[in-house]
């Protein structure tokens, strides 16, 4: 068992803001989606207020919304992303959201209990931004294991001397 979770932060700028008709049907699907992801295996946390709103929350200014969360593991999250009803908003998101050309979800391992903060989230997308996947800041294609895997060795090659010597 790993000391380690998985955190997750995404972001979207919207086309429109979150009261138009532009946005209604994401807006409709909010509860649904969010209800879905704390009852899939594997969730932790998500960021929200106390009324439970995730939307409130706008550290990159009023256009931009972001999600944030912790799973246990990087196939948890996964998952829930894109083998559950998520997938069908996801579809949608070009009706709702502008293309963003830089990375826009990082991943990354806390320390089991450890809520990461707005600050923590947003250095991690900068950072996967700057540097590119890395133990400290990857994405879904470039996963990294939890730091306290057991890490394979490979199997001994021919170079290798005899253990009996």
């Amino acid at each position: 068992m790993s000391a380690y979770e998985l955190a997750q932060l995404n972001i979207a700028v919207m086309k429109e803001p979150l009261d138009s008709p532009v946005m209604a049907d994401f807006v409709a699907n909010l509860d649904r989606i969010n209800a879905l992801a704390e009852t899939s295996e594997g969730f932790v946390w998500r960021l929200q207020t106390e009324e439970g709103d995730a939307t409130a929350v706008r550290p990159l200014g009023d256009e931009t919304l972001i999600n944030m969360s912790v799973w246990r593991d990087v196939e948890s999250l996964n998952k829930y992303v894109y083998g559950s009803a998520h997938v069908e908003i996801m579809r949608r998101r070009k009706e709702w959201f502008e293309r963003m050309q830089e990375s826009y979800v990082v991943l990354w391992w806390v320390s089991k209990g450890h809520r990461p903060s707005l600050d923590e989230a947003i250095a991690k997308l900068a950072l996967l931004r700057s540097a590119g996947p890395n133990e400290a800041a990857f994405t879904f294609k470039n996963p990294y294991a939890p730091p306290d895997a057991i890490q394979s060795r490979s199997p001994a090659s021919f170079d290798d001397a005899c253990p009996a010597n």
